[in-house]
């Protein structure tokens, strides 16, 4: 059976490519809330005075902050895990390569060397 061809995105990132992210921003994007705000978490009881004096804006601030925090903890830890095999196996595969081009240029080396110094016994 032949597929249709899939279309390619017009800009693929690679891994060599630099992306530069801006600070996190601390706030849920717009498109990600509901249209009408979930009901007020109730506070627990008794509040200090400390604790009356914040307000549902900035309690929403401070749990968007700690959740953001644990979860790019997470995938940190989770991209970590996941990641590190790969790498391991990238970098041996890399480091065989590497062997074999070095040893085929060294012989290559040594070859024309010797070549050169028979050649100048030869004129002799």
């Amino acid at each position: 059976m032949s597929q249709a061809p899939r279309p390619y995105p017009d800009h693929v990132p690679t891994l060599t490519e630099v992306i530069e992210l801006g600070p996190v921003p601390l706030a849920v994007p717009a498109v990600i809330l509901p249209e009408a705000p979930p009901p007020p978490l109730p506070l627990p009881s008794p509040l200090s005075s400390a604790d009356s004096d914040v307000s549902e804006a900035q309690l929403t601030h401070r749990v968007l902050v700690d959740v953001q925090r644990q979860i790019d903890s997470m995938l940190e830890f989770r991209l970590r895990e996941s990641m590190q095999p790969l790498l391991a196996q990238f970098i041996e595969t890399l480091m065989q390569d590497l062997r074999d081009e070095l040893s085929r240029t060294m012989r290559d080396v040594v070859t024309r060397a010797v070549a050169q110094e028979m050649a100048k016994l030869r004129n002799r």
